[in-house]
C-alpha cells in the first residue's frame, strides 16, 4: 500500500502540471493493483472560472496529454492501465470551486453539527454558500421554497448536488433537451 501511495505522488508530482496546461485541476490521482494488473485512475474538474464544457473531446484532448507525460517520465513502474475521468455527478462538493460550479443545482448539505439543509444553491461568498432550502410538495402542491440560509463552509460536513430527474419521461435519454417540452 505505501508503494502504492508513492507510486501516486510521483504520478500526481508529472501530471498536476501538465492537466493545468490543458486548463482543468487535477483532482485526484489513485494507483491501485486490479486483477494482476496496475491500474492508474487520474480524475480530472474544471476550474472555478472555466465556461466550457467538460465533454468527451476535452477529457481526450487531457488523456493524451496525460498518457504522454506518464511515457516520458516513467513514474510508474511496469505494464499499467491508464484512466481518466471526471469525479462524477455524485461526488461530494469539498473546495470552493466545487460550490461555484455547482450554483443553481439541488443540493443536500450536512453540517457538522449533523443537521441537514436540502435547497437550491444560489450562491458562494468567499468562505460560505447560501442555499434556499426547498420543501417538496406533496400531492401535486408545489414546493414550499424557505429564506435563504448562509453556510460558512467550515461548517459544511458533507454537501453534494442532487441529481434531479424528476422532469425525464419514459421516452428520455437525459441529454440536453430532457424534461423540456418540443
Amino acid at each position: 500500500m505505501v508503494a502504492a501511495a508513492a507510486s501516486a505522488q510521483r504520478v500526481n508530482d508529472v501530471l498536476t502540471p501538465v492537466v493545468s496546461a490543458e486548463g482543468l485541476v487535477l483532482e485526484e490521482v489513485r494507483v491501485r493493483r486490479s486483477g494482476g494488473r496496475v491500474l492508474v485512475e487520474v480524475l480530472v474538474g474544471q476550474t472555478e472560472d472555466d465556461e466550457r464544457e467538460l465533454d468527451l473531446d476535452r477529457i481526450a484532448d487531457v488523456t493524451r496529454a496525460v498518457s504522454d507525460a506518464l511515457d516520458a517520465s516513467d513514474p510508474v513502474a511496469g505494464e499499467y492501465t491508464l484512466e481518466v475521468g471526471t469525479r462524477g455527478a455524485d461526488s461530494p462538493l469539498v473546495e470552493r470551486r466545487h460550490f461555484v460550479r455547482a450554483v443553481g443545482r439541488a443540493v443536500r448539505v450536512r453540517r457538522t453539527d449533523g443537521t441537514v439543509l436540502a435547497g437550491r444553491l444560489t450562491g458562494v461568498e468567499d468562505d460560505a454558500i447560501v442555499v434556499v432550502p426547498v420543501t417538496p410538495g406533496v400531492k401535486g402542491r408545489p414546493p414550499r421554497v424557505g429564506t435563504p440560509v448562509t453556510i460558512v463552509l467550515d461548517e459544511v460536513a458533507d454537501a453534494r448536488v442532487e441529481v434531479d430527474m424528476s422532469g425525464l419521461g419514459p421516452d428520455d435519454d437525459g441529454g440536453d433537451d430532457a424534461g423540456q417540452e418540443s
